[in-house]
C-alpha cells in the first residue's frame, strides 16, 4: 500500500485520472500539485482552471461530459453580462462564480493562494490534498502567428487555433514552491505525472524553480503517462503545439521531455512500437490502456501505473 502518492496535475486528462487513482488508495494519502501557469484574471475575478477541473472531480461536482466547470451549471449572469461587454469568450457558470468570488474576496485580503485553495478543498468536502504550484503568479504566455496571447485567449477565446511558436512562463523565474510542494515530491511513495499537456499544463510546474531538481532527488520512483496516444491528443492542443514547437507528436517526444528524471513511462497500447525509442531514453516502459472512457477504465490505469511504481 502507498501512503503518501503525488501528482503533477494539469486538468481535465490530470482530473479524470485522479478520480480513478481515489478509487485504488485512500484519497487522504494523495497530493496534488496543480497546474497555475493557466490562471487568468477576468471580471475582477482569479480564475484557476486546472485547480478548479481537478477539486471539482474529487468533489464529485464536475460535469463528466464537458471535463469542466460543475454539473447542471447554468450561465445566466454569463448571459446578463453581454449587456454591459463583449468579453463573455470565457464560459463562468452561475454556481462557478461562488468558487472565484469567494477566492478573489481571500486573495485581496492577503491570503496566499495555497491556503486560498485549501480552504475551498476542505469547503468542497474532497479528502486529497490540493497545491497550487506556487503562490506567487505564473502566467503562461505564447507567441502565435495571431501574435502575443494569454493561455486563455488562445485556447478559449481563439479555440486553440493559432499556431504556436513558442511558450514563455512569465514570472516562473522569480517564483517559489508553494509551501508544501517539495516535501510533497520528496516523501512520497510514488510521483505521478498525470496525461496532461507536457508543455503548458506540466512545463509550468517544471518552471518553478526546485521542483525539477526535486524530481530529481526524491527516492519516489517517478513515472509519467503519456497524453499523445497515435500520435493525436485526447483531448486538447497537445499534438498540435509539440508539432509546431518543433518536439513532434509522439508518446516518445514527450518521455523525451521527462528523460531526466522519469524512471518508468507510460505508453497506450497503440504506440506499442515506440516502446524501445522510449527505453532509448532510459526509462522503463511499460504499456497499457490508457484511454479513460469510464470510471472502470480510470480506475485500471491507476493501478497498472502503481503497479509499475512498486515493481
Amino acid at each position: 500500500m502507498f501512503e503518501r502518492v503525488t501528482v503533477l496535475a494539469g486538468g481535465v486528462g490530470a482530473a479524470r485520472f485522479l478520480e480513478g487513482l481515489t478509487q485504488v488508495v485512500p484519497p487522504e494519502s494523495i497530493t496534488v500539485i496543480g497546474n497555475t501557469g493557466d490562471d487568468v484574471e477576468l471580471h475582477g475575478l482569479t480564475i484557476c482552471p486546472d485547480l478548479d477541473t481537478v477539486t471539482y472531480m474529487l468533489a464529485g461536482l464536475a460535469d463528466q461530459e464537458r471535463g469542466w466547470g460543475l454539473a447542471n451549471e447554468t450561465f445566466h449572469a454569463l448571459e446578463s453580462l453581454k449587456r454591459f461587454t463583449n468579453e463573455t469568450w470565457f464560459q463562468l457558470g452561475d454556481r462557478d462564480l461562488a468558487t472565484h468570488i469567494f477566492r478573489g474576496s481571500l486573495l485581496r485580503g492577503g491570503f496566499p493562494l495555497s491556503e486560498v485553495t485549501a480552504r475551498i478543498v476542505r469547503s468542497l468536502g474532497v479528502r486529497s490534498t490540493i497545491l497550487p504550484m506556487s503562490d506567487n503568479p505564473v502566467r503562461t504566455w505564447l507567441e502565435t502567428d495571431a501574435g502575443q496571447l494569454d493561455f486563455q485567449t488562445y485556447f478559449v477565446k481563439h479555440r486553440a487555433e493559432p499556431v504556436v511558436r513558442s511558450v514563455d512562463f512569465v514570472g516562473a523565474a522569480q517564483a517559489a514552491p508553494a509551501p508544501g510542494v517539495l516535501e510533497a515530491i520528496a516523501q512520497a511513495d510514488a510521483v505521478i505525472l498525470a496525461p496532461s499537456n507536457p508543455v503548458i499544463s506540466i512545463g509550468p510546474i517544471l518552471a518553478v524553480p526546485g521542483i525539477r531538481e526535486a524530481l530529481h532527488e526524491t527516492s519516489a520512483r517517478v513515472l509519467a503517462i503519456s497524453p499523445i496516444i497515435g500520435g493525436k491528443a485526447i483531448k486538447g492542443p497537445a499534438a498540435a503545439m509539440l508539432n509546431s514547437l518543433g518536439y513532434g507528436a509522439s508518446a516518445s517526444a514527450v518521455a523525451n521531455l521527462y528523460r531526466d528524471f522519469a524512471d518508468v513511462f507510460i505508453l497506450d497500447e497503440t504506440d506499442r512500437d515506440l516502446r524501445p525509442a522510449v527505453e532509448e531514453l532510459g526509462m522503463r516502459t511499460v504499456v497499457c490502456p490508457t484511454i479513460m472512457k469510464g470510471l472502470p477504465e480510470k480506475i485500471a490505469l491507476a493501478q497498472a501505473v502503481l503497479e509499475a511504481a512498486s515493481s
